[in-house]
C-alpha cells in the first residue's frame, strides 16, 4: 500500500507561530485506510483537517499528501490536488443560486468535463444519496440532511483518492447520517478511497476496519 498521508514532527499554529495548536506529531494513513480523528472541542482536529487540503501550511515539521509537501506545494500544484480530494463540510457549502444536481457536479465543471458525463454523474450520485427526485430543487428547499447528502454526493463526484470530513453527520437525523457512514464506507471499500473523519462521535455500527486518532494537548494517539 502507497502512503497518501505523511506526518513528520508536524506543528500547526496561528498567528505566526504565537498559538500553536497540533504539536510535533507523527502519523502515516496508507491508501484505501478509514480513519476517525476524535478529541476535545478545540483540541485542533479541524485544524489538522484543514492542512490536508493546503487551507493552513505546516509551522514546523512536515506534511506530505499523496507525495507533495504541504510546506512547498506551488499554487498550481495544490490546485490539481484539490481537483483529486473531496471535501465534505459541516456546514455544507452548497451555492444556495444552483439546482441541486449543478451543486453535485461542481468539481466536473471546474475541471470542464462534457454536460453529458456530468448528468451520467449527477443521475448516479442522486441516486447514491437517495435524492433523485430533488435534482431540479435548490439548497435552500432542502432539510439540513438533505443539503449534507448533496455536499457529500459533490465530494465523490470526481471519484477522489482522499475524502476528507469536517463533522460530517453532527446536526444530521438518524437516517441522514445512516446514509452518509454508508456511502463513506462504501466509498473506502469499493473505490479503495482514503477516507479520514473528524469527528465528536464513532458511529456504534460501522461496518469496515477503521484506524482511531485521538487528538488531546496538542498530540495525537492512536487506539487500538
Amino acid at each position: 500500500m502507497a502512503s497518501v498521508i505523511s506526518a513528520n514532527n508536524l506543528t500547526l499554529a496561528y498567528e505566526g507561530g504565537k498559538s500553536i495548536v497540533i504539536n510535533n506529531i507523527n502519523f502515516t494513513i496508507e491508501q484505501g485506510e478509514f480513519v476517525f480523528i476524535t478529541g476535545p472541542s478545540g483540541s485542533g482536529k479541524s485544524t489538522l483537517l484543514k492542512s490536508m487540503y493546503g487551507q493552513i501550511k505546516p509551522y514546523d515539521g512536515t506534511l506530505h499528501i499523496g507525495g507533495l509537501n504541504m510546506s512547498s506545494i506551488k499554487k498550481g500544484q495544490l490546485l490539481q490536488l484539490r481537483r483529486n480530494i473531496g471535501v465534505i463540510f459541516q456546514d455544507y457549502k452548497l451555492i444556495n443560486e444552483w439546482s441541486v444536481e449543478k451543486n453535485v457536479v461542481l468539481p466536473l465543471i471546474i475541471t470542464g468535463y462534457s454536460l453529458d458525463v456530468q448528468k451520467v454523474q449527477a443521475e448516479k450520485l442522486l441516486s447514491h444519496v437517495r435524492l433523485s427526485e430533488y435534482a431540479n430543487k435548490y439548497p435552500l428547499e432542502l432539510s439540513g440532511g438533505e443539503q449534507q447528502r448533496v455536499g457529500v454526493a459533490r465530494a465523490l463526484s470526481k471519484n477522489p483518492f482522499l475524502i476528507l470530513a469536517d463533522e460530517p453527520t453532527g446536526n444530521l437525523d438518524e437516517f441522514s447520517s445512516g446514509v452518509v457512514w454508508d456511502l463513506l464506507e462504501n466509498a473506502c471499500d469499493q473505490l479503495n478511497a482514503t477516507v479520514v473523519v473528524v469527528t465528536h462521535k464513532i458511529p456504534t455500527i460501522f461496518n469496515i476496519p477503521y484506524r482511531h486518532f485521538i487528538i488531546e494537548n496538542g498530540g495525537v494517539h492512536e487506539v487500538h
